[in-house]
């Protein structure tokens, strides 16, 4: 059974570093794209950090030159190192990843985590 689950979450105050995590496992063949997504309260969930299995990656404007992402497919982890926080970085973040698994061996299929709290204070 695929499990993602994420990691790293907590109260921070502004300007602070944190380091998310997102370990995938569970009969997996091929791991895809790895993404990071986040969820305001009251808000719709966005595209925070992607990056491709080629190491390709993609920044939404607001987090551009705070927020990296990062691979080890060794460990079939995602990380999101998130520098210089901001009150408006507050959310649930969520990991979304792309796997072809040893039940779906044909076509790669996206996989959600749980999600983790970041908190921002002022």
């Amino acid at each position: 059974q695929v499990q993602v689950v994420e990691s790293g979450g907590g109260l921070v105050q502004a300007g602070g570093p944190l380091r998310l995590s997102c370990a995938v496992s569970g009969g997996i063949l091929k791991i895809g794209h790895m993404d990071w997504y986040r969820q305001p309260l009251g808000q719709q969930r966005e595209l925070v950090a992607a990056m491709t299995s080629g190491g390709t990656t993609n920044y939404a404007d607001s987090v551009k030159g705070r927020f990296t992402i990062s691979r080890d497919n060794a460990k079939n982890t995602v990380y999101l190192q998130m520098n210089s926080l901001r009150p408006e970085d507050t959310a649930v973040y969520y990991c979304n990843v792309e796997l072809w698994t040893v039940t779906m061996p044909l076509r790669g299929m996206d996989y959600w985590g749980k999600g983790t709290l970041v908190s921002v204070s002022s």
